[in-house]
């Protein structure tokens, strides 16, 4: 679904220098006492800008973060799902160029990687504010893999939300044996014409497949770490596209066409189109069974060359009109139990993006004593094997690359 025009409600509070700071750039919510903040957030309302693919995240953010911060504070959620975060990002680099500084449409977005490069670069994002926080606390900052976002230093302008590795899927009931390495999937491909597809690049889990066969030809991520390398990049670029040009025959529907979407992606998985689906969010295979897209049969797996983890965020834009309410969503995301009911497989079975052993003990206790749902593979045993992402240079080239060189 697309964003669509919003009604923006005009906080009614008694005191106008408080509607004041949350209509402005913010400067005056940083480090600003939290239960003033509350109140200067209580009976308005926070748009959320998120990926819309999932009914069972959607669930759970209209359902049951929806139902925390109207209860708790009297805050209307309005979930607006997207088919790619680039479109709220338009609106806001949009809505700064016609000089709309506090009147602005989105609230807060769901985000990572090259997109959340984009925000920071072209100064829409507000940042500093983190501390602010009450659950601040329960982020470990001085993790890289927290404090940098695809190597990009978050400096105070998002908080995270889930943790993520990328995982394989295949029903054991028509594929014995899956290939466990990208080599192996290359020559799996071959031997079996028209069982394997993936997203077109810029959606998100195609994009990252890509990524893995980059790696691949590279000859290791380790080469392709820090600042972009031009040289670097065209050496592992040219083998790149030879290896998926040379394959591009032998996918689905012999590669005239690419599925559009990782929801696709999975129809043709469900459909017995494909032998393999993938999702940077191995949760969600075991969704997928409880709710009868797959057959119990579906496993997820990862590969003995590595898959690539990252952190996902929320961010909010510097032209939100409701920065209070945008904090206190932002607190309630971060909540030790907002993150244990996500957690849980029926609700969604994410990676926290909290240090759970900052939160009390009973909720660590109910984290320990959760079952991870059979065609879910082992996060622990995904880990062994964790691939870093690379700086968003790298990353958008890659795409472009592969749109100049393969998709077209």
């Amino acid at each position: 679904m697309r964003p669509t025009a919003i009604a923006l409600l005009t906080l009614s509070l008694s005191s106008p220098a408080l509607v004041l700071a949350d209509t402005s750039d913010g400067s005056a919510l940083i480090g600003q006492d939290w239960d003033t903040i509350v109140e200067m957030a209580r009976g308005g309302e926070v748009n959320w800008f998120m990926w819309g693919g999932s009914d069972t995240i959607n669930r759970y953010v209209s359902d049951y973060v929806g139902g925390v911060l109207m209860d708790d504070y009297g805050i209307t959620l309005n979930r607006i799902g997207l088919t790619d975060t680039t479109e709220a990002i338009n609106i806001v680099l949009g809505e700064k160029e016609a000089g709309v500084t506090d009147a602005g449409a989105v609230d807060m977005i769901w985000i990572n990687g090259e997109n959340f490069r984009t925000m920071k670069q072209a100064d829409l994002a507000w940042c500093g504010y983190t501390e602010t926080l009450p659950n601040n606390v329960l982020i470990d900052w001085t993790n890289p893999a927290i404090a940098n976002d695809f190597g990009v230093p978050v400096d105070g302008c998002e908080v995270p939300w889930n943790r993520a590795q990328f995982a394989f899927a295949y029903d054991t009931a028509r594929t014995e044996t899956p290939p466990r390495s990208i080599p192996e999937l290359l020559d799996w491909i071959k031997a079996n014409p028209g069982q394997f597809t993936y997203p077109a690049p810029p959606d998100f889990n195609g994009a990252v497949f890509v990524r893995h066969v980059f790696y691949h030809a590279a000859g290791g991520v380790e080469g392709l770490l820090g600042d972009f390398d031009q040289a670097r990049y065209d050496a592992a670029a040219a083998a790149t596209w030879d290896i998926l040009n040379e394959i591009e025959p032998l996918l689905w529907r012999e590669g005239a066409t690419y599925p559009t979407s990782i929801t696709q992606l999975n129809g043709l998985f469900a459909n017995q189109e494909v032998a393999f689906t993938f999702d940077y969010d191995p949760s969600q295979f075991g969704l997928g069974v409880q709710s009868g897209q797959y057959p119990e049969t579906v496993m997820s797996y990862g590969l003995t060359d590595g898959t690539i983890g990252n952190t996902n965020y929320t961010i909010i834009p510097f032209n939100s009109p409701n920065k209070a309410a945008a904090l206190v969503l932002q607190n309630v995301l971060l909540s030790a139990e907002a993150q244990l009911e996500k957690a849980l497989p029926e609700v969604w079975g994410t990676v926290p993006g909290i240090e759970v052993d900052r939160t009390p003990a009973e909720i660590q206790a109910a984290f320990a004593g959760i079952e991870r749902h059979p065609s879910v593979v082992d996060p622990a045993e995904l880990a062994q094997n964790a691939l870093p992402e690379l700086q968003a240079g790298w990353i958008s080239a890659i795409e472009q690359g592969w749109i100049e060189n393969v998709g077209r």
